[in-house]
């Protein structure tokens, strides 16, 4: 129970479908994906975060405390023994087959999976489950799930959601980021495209018929200046720059209602 220092093996069955065995409830947590790391924070585990990815950053006042030992898609395996974790968790978009390969042969690995709005009230929920915070995650999914109530309407505006420059990518199909795109209401057509994150050329963006065009914050920066290269390219189309941090899964989603109501300029 919670508070309790004793501990007990528990065997869970993660989303990719392996048997990971671990001490329960974990006592030293590492999260090598930004959500989850920022989800764990919200779920008052604090104490218990012993290692993130140079790429958690929330909630600034806290996450910096915590040693970096990986990127989301290398690791130093050396700096993960030295915090001598009794709990990996790994996202399977945001990690790499080889990380979770080469870290479960020494420690329990997690692997979560977000690909919709409803996988991310799972994975708070399977945080809370996985650490003895059961109460708390769903209080922070109810939250979550009031805000979203307030959420702008696009009725059908097409949009694309630009995350790279040369080459163009944008976000497609089974991502988060669609999934939050349609729950307010846009039409994506890259979902039609190969891939969850194609590839698309100016004569691609223009056969689209767009009304808006998202350039996010990250990971490629896109700023004022880039607004008149999509301009150009689409004068019909209206580009908006995003805070690409505001479509990041877990309590950044608590913001995110607010954000889009004030910043979309649907």
């Amino acid at each position: 129970m919670k508070g309790s220092d004793s501990t007990l093996n528990k065997t869970v069955v993660d989303r990719v479908g392996r048997r990971v065995t671990y001490h329960y409830p974990p006592k030293r947590i590492v999260s090598l994906c930004p959500g989850i790391t920022d989800t764990l924070f919200a779920l008052d585990l604090e104490e218990k975060i012993v290692g993130r990815t140079r790429f958690c950053i929330f909630p600034k006042d806290k996450a910096e405390n915590v040693p970096a030992v990986a990127g989301t898609k290398d690791i130093k395996l050396e700096a993960i023994q030295a915090v001598q974790p009794d709990l990996i968790i790994v996202e399977k978009e945001e990690n790499t087959k080889e990380i979770v390969d080469a870290l479960e042969k020494y420690f329990p690995v997690y692997v979560a999976e977000v690909q919709s709005v409803g996988e991310a009230f799972r994975m708070i929920e399977e945080m809370g489950n996985l650490t003895d915070r059961i109460e708390a995650a769903a209080k922070l999914v109810s939250s979550i799930q009031q805000q979203f109530d307030s959420l702008p309407k696009a009725h059908e505006k097409r949009i694309a959601y630009v995350i790279w420059r040369k080459p163009y990518m944008v976000v497609g199909k089974d991502t988060y980021i669609n999934s939050l795109l349609e729950k307010i209401g846009f039409i994506n057509p890259f979902i039609n495209a190969e891939g969850r994150y194609p590839a698309v050329s100016a004569e691609d963006f223009q056969k689209a018929n767009l009304d808006y065009v998202f350039l996010a914050s990250e990971p490629f920066p896109f700023k004022e200046k880039h607004l008149g290269e999509f301009i150009d390219m689409m004068p019909e189309t209206k580009p908006i720059l995003v805070d690409g941090e505001m479509f990041w899964y877990g309590p950044r989603m608590l913001e995110a209602a607010h954000y889009f109501q004030q910043h979309l300029g649907i």
